[in-house]
């Protein structure tokens, strides 16, 4: 099935479609063997209710657009399809008529007729431009644990284990299509020249990586081995690195990106853009100084599925939006950070002095504290930098939310007693008084329920992920008058969208079902799965080539950043915390 915005009898609104989960910084490498979707599409349950449309042209969606005010009259039934009509496309998707099942063929087909759709035929998909690149840009990554080697690989540089398993898991099963689509993306013309990392083993995995002669795109080079460097400072300051990767634990962000801008190197730094407040400002003015190209690790800004839920919120179709909740959810180790301590991790292997040379505080040698970092403040912030940083960016992108006025947040280890100091159960509340609206997160780490992303507003709700399910209210003055007619009923959703293919495979944790429905692994592009990763590294070296803004650029990263630290703040302070944009600081 291709891309869709379709009615929602046919139920197609669950998230659970990718079975592959995104590995933390710092760990063992991505690459669980695990069943992957079908590579071709999958059919419809019901041919007949599932109508498609030719793509109309593009358009720019505007700026701005007004909320209908609560007390407004009823929408007369054309009114609603024509603004339902009027949603731009971008990328691969057909609209369907709001119907119901066993309405009457003739007005079925003048419903379709209003909002200009095609009767029949299939929907066109958008393809994912290829370009060819004379120049060769030089790549240095530093921390090449489990987020640095998918982030290299997804740049074409694969381990030679990675592919071996990848062949003996297609072997095991057809459908699964990783290694095949990995193949199929772009030659980025890239070297990886520098390697810098504190555990001997995985500097040398990275190393092997940098020469795997199997590669995207058909690129056959015969590249030199990446040098290895064991100070930060030594790699970025190399002549033959152009742009560095920063997938280190959240520690190391802020001084390793002023030292990379500094020196020219252009920065993809992973997420949480810093751990702690005060090193925010150094960071981002050190990137806006420079003129390097920024982008920071929040790779769902591909997903289709959100631009398309951007355009919702700017037709208005929700009504004035009063509260958003966003949750993560999960009920496994691997999800709350115990992660898998290496047999060759040792004080010979790594060097611990330089690991917390920026940490909070300095603890003798741990290989727990080493591998699963992300258990202690000394090296970041728990949830609120791991996942409400993906939350917090995937609404941001959708609403523009920006710094919100005031942070409470409150929660506590009740579950996972085994030494961290980050809770395992924590909610945040936001509010947005020049919003009129208020965003809440809440997570636990004991309990795989999915609740997902929820924006609501007076006259319809939309749940957002990598699908989208708009869902009017019964109480709303905008759709009172299809509702009174049973056009569109208030327990099915009128409106939906399915980006490229339906999941086949079920995913086998809790923690890979929240990175599947949050878009962090895969989405679509010409009817093909693409993996997010890529996409979001080659938007940054389309912009260090051609010129242009990164959809995560340095101004998001201080949003996300100031956001995450307010929840922090308020929750180590037992206080609510406000922002004071004059100053630049939380108080």
């Amino acid at each position: 099935m291709s891309d869709e915005i379709r009615n929602g009898d046919d139920e197609v609104f669950d998230d659970a479609n990718t079975p592959e989960e995104e590995q933390p910084e710092g760990e063992k490498p991505v690459d669980e063997p695990v069943e992957e979707p079908s590579a071709g599409p999958a059919e419809p349950e019901d041919m007949d209710a599932v109508e498609t449309a030719e793509e109309p042209p593009a358009e720019d969606p505007p700026a701005t657009a007004p909320a209908p005010a609560a007390s407004s009259g009823g929408m007369g039934r054309r009114d609603v399809l024509k603004a339902l009509a009027t949603v731009p496309v971008l990328g691969a998707l057909g609209y369907t008529a709001l119907h119901r099942k066993g309405l009457a063929k003739d007005e079925r087909a003048r419903l379709l007729a209003e909002l200009g759709i095609e009767d029949e035929g299939a929907a066109e998909f958008s393809e994912l431009e290829t370009r060819t690149h004379p120049d060769t840009i030089r790549i240095g990554i530093i921390g090449y644990g489990g987020e640095g080697s998918s982030l290299v690989r997804s740049l074409g540089f694969a381990h030679p284990d990675w592919i071996q398993e990848r062949r003996e898991a297609k072997i095991e099963n057809p459908r699964d299509t990783w290694l095949d689509e990995w193949l199929e993306q772009e030659d980025l013309n890239l070297e990886l020249t520098a390697v810098c990392d504190v555990f001997d083993v995985r500097a040398e995995a990275a190393i092997a990586a940098s020469t795997q002669p199997i590669r995207p795109g058909g690129d056959t080079r015969q590249l030199k081995p990446a040098k290895r460097y064991r100070h930060f400072e030594e790699l970025v300051a190399a002549p033959d690195v152009d742009a560095v990767i920063i997938a280190t634990p959240d520690h190391w962000h802020s001084r390793i990106t002023v030292a990379a801008a500094q020196a020219g190197k252009h920065v993809y730094c992973e997420k949480c853009m810093t751990r702690t407040e005060e090193e925010v400002w150094p960071m981002a003015d050190a990137v806006k100084s420079s003129g390097i190209v920024f982008q920071l690790g929040h790779q769902n800004r591909q997903m289709e599925s959100h631009e398309k839920a951007r355009e919702v919120i700017e037709k208005g179709i929700l009504g004035p939006i009063t509260l958003v909740e966003t949750t993560t959810n999960r009920n496994d180790p691997w999800g709350a950070w115990v992660w898998d301590i290496h047999e060759e991790g040792n004080p010979r292997t790594i060097d611990w002095e330089l690991f917390q040379e920026a940490a909070g505080n300095k603890v003798p040698f741990s290989l727990e504290r080493f591998f699963r970092w992300r258990c202690w403040y000394d090296y970041g912030t728990g949830l609120a930098g791991d996942l409400l940083s993906h939350e917090y960016d995937a609404i941001n992108q959708v609403l523009n939310l920006g710094i919100p006025h005031s942070a409470t947040a409150s929660g506590g280890i009740y579950f996972f007693k085994d030494g961290r100091d980050v809770p395992d159960v924590w909610q945040a509340v936001f509010e947005y008084p020049d919003r009129d609206m208020t965003l809440i997160y809440s997570s636990t780490l004991a309990n795989g329920r999915d609740r997902g992303i929820v924006m609501m507003g007076h006259d319809a709700s939309m749940e957002v992920g990598t699908r989208l399910k708009v869902t009017a209210d019964g109480s709303s003055t905008r759709y009172k008058d299809m509702l009174d007619e049973g056009m569109v009923k208030r327990d099915r959703p009128m409106l939906t969208y399915q980006s490229g293919f339906k999941g086949v495979d079920a995913v086998t944790t809790p923690t890979q079902e929240y990175f599947a429905s949050r878009g962090l692994l895969f989405t679509y592009r010409g009817g093909k799965r693409v993996s997010t990763y890529y996409l979001h590294l080659r938007e940054w070296l389309n912009a260090i080539r051609y010129g242009g803004e990164t959809s995560c650029n340095i101004d998001r990263g201080i949003e996300e950043a100031i956001t995450c630290h307010m929840a922090t703040k308020s929750y180590l302070e037992g206080r609510r915390v406000t922002w004071d944009p004059f100053q630049r600081k939380i108080v």
